[in-house]
């Protein structure tokens, strides 16, 4: 009697790869595995032994031992390795089988390898994930892009794995091409955003209202039980609340302020340029994470450079927490609204026809920006598909007339006192210019005009004007 073929592979038993072939197993797939190196195959085995794990240390016998049309999950190091693994692959596969690369892929290599695998009759998805390790192994949000027919072979497994809300998966078809890696992109750069605006909250907190570390971690935690609840605001509260083992002092203030990245939000601010799309919230978000980076230069700067003289004021503590609270909220309001944006302005650049209210739905459950914003964000796109702006639908139009001054006034009082607040300025001024009819762009257009005879449009007449200034 010939043994059951394997319903898919898992090429890459890093932690997530190994997660994610458990979660499989656990949901009743049998899956095979393979690594490169045999270290994390044997290292695979011995931490979860399943009869429906089944290990390998040979590359033709992993794609051997796959039912057809293969269906072959990679969770490989983005980048070269991606191509490299494939070719490895292509002389064992057969057309109709079906290759995902789960990693953080730049959306214009899942293009490339999405059409250049399709000349050979072979199937590429591209497919974000996020929820880190562990949502990888409890329930991931998935992002799935490429060939419909094909997706519709893998979607049995991608949404029994996927995160699961009010009884439905974290997962669903995206569209052509590299469009999952690119909504997993701009997830990234949301989530970059997110956390600046919740770390300059924190900052205003301690440095200006002199709260403890352990108050804030309480209003943290109350925040989280509002409209501001989301997962992580949870992991603030939490953080705020650890104590280091060594020193007895909160975690958080033995760690060193320098925080890194790994390329996505970097991508997005330069797509974002691509396709004409102002970002300054996400991109003011990276530029801080650069700038952290400089850490010896700060220290330095800061015995060198001055900044406005203190002021002694009476503070009311309770009533600027809850100010902070909304100015918090209306930055969170604009950071998504600019990657929503982009999400409408990609999918018109490259003819994807990205659903933004299935976007919100996914992004709901596993991932890192999971909040109960997503789902008036989702009802906003669901009610009005063309929606230009989230700003302009009634829910946060109203939520954004009532928070603005809030937004204004911390990031006003924050600035006076000397402190850095690039994401909640950034949300001021894009809220300010957004909503403004009349802009002073018609003097750059004048300049270009005078020095390049770049012409310019009038208001009062149609057509293509230029003066002669000199």
């Amino acid at each position: 009697m010939c043994q059951k073929l394997n319903t898919i592979g898992m090429f890459g038993l890093g932690v997530m790869g190994a997660n994610l072939a458990q979660n499989m197993v656990n949901h009743g797939e049998k899956v095979a595995v393979y690594n490169y190196t045999p270290d994390l195959t044997e290292k695979f085995t011995a931490a979860f032994p399943n009869e429906n794990a089944e290990a390998h240390y040979e590359l033709e016998s992993f794609i051997a031992s796959l039912e057809k049309p293969r269906k072959i999950f990679l969770m490989v190091t983005a980048g070269p390795v991606v191509d490299s693994v494939i070719q490895s692959m292509l002389p064992l596969l057969e057309k109709g089988d079906i290759i995902m690369d789960g990693g953080n892929s730049n959306f214009r290599d899942s293009n490339r390898r999405y059409h250049e695998l399709k000349d050979k009759g072979l199937n590429f998805l591209s497919v974000g994930v996020s929820g880190g390790e562990e949502g990888a192994l409890n329930g991931p949000a998935l992002m799935p892009s490429g060939d419909k027919a094909a997706y519709d072979q893998v979607a049995p497994i991608l949404e029994k794995i996927a995160a699961q809300v009010d009884g439905k998966p974290c997962c669903t078809y995206l569209g052509n091409e590299g469009s999952g890696h690119y909504v997993k992109m701009v997830h990234n750069g949301i989530e970059y955003a997110d956390m600046q605006l919740i770390t300059e909250a924190y900052q205003f907190l301690r440095e200006k209202l002199g709260l403890t570390v352990d108050e804030i971690a309480d209003v943290f935690k109350s925040w989280n039980e509002s409209e501001l609840a989301s997962y992580l605001i949870e992991i603030t509260s939490e953080i705020l609340t650890h104590v280091d083992e060594e020193t007895k002092q909160p975690t958080i203030d033995v760690i060193l302020d320098k925080s890194g990245s790994k390329g996505t939000g970097k991508w997005t601010s330069q797509n974002a340029l691509d396709v004409g799309v102002p970002l300054s919230i996400i991109t003011e978000s990276v530029f801080a994470r650069y700038l952290s980076g400089l850490k010896e230069e700060r220290i330095q700067a800061e015995s060198e450079l001055s900044g406005p003289k203190p002021t002694e004021e009476a503070i009311d503590r309770e009533a600027w927490i809850n100010l902070v609270k909304e100015a918090l909220f209306m930055g969170k309001i604009t950071a998504y609204a600019q990657g929503f944006h982009q999400y409408k302005q990609a999918s018109n650049e490259y003819g994807w026809d990205l659903k933004l209210d299935q976007i919100a739905l996914i992004f709901r459950g596993g991932c890192i920006i999971r909040a109960d914003i997503l789902n008036p964000i989702s009802e906003a796109f669901q009610t009005d598909p063309d929606l230009s702006n989230l700003l302009l639908s009634p829910y946060f139009k109203e939520k954004a007339g009532n928070y603005q001054q809030a937004l204004r006034q911390v990031t006003m009082k924050g600035m006076e006192n000397g402190m850095s607040l690039p994401c909640f300025s950034a949300s001021l001024t894009y809220y300010d210019g957004y909503r403004s009819a009349q802009s002073g762009a018609n003097m750059i257009q004048a300049q270009r005009d005078y020095f390049g005879a770049h012409t310019y449009e009038r208001k009062d007449k149609d057509g293509i004007f230029h003066t002669e200034w000199y």
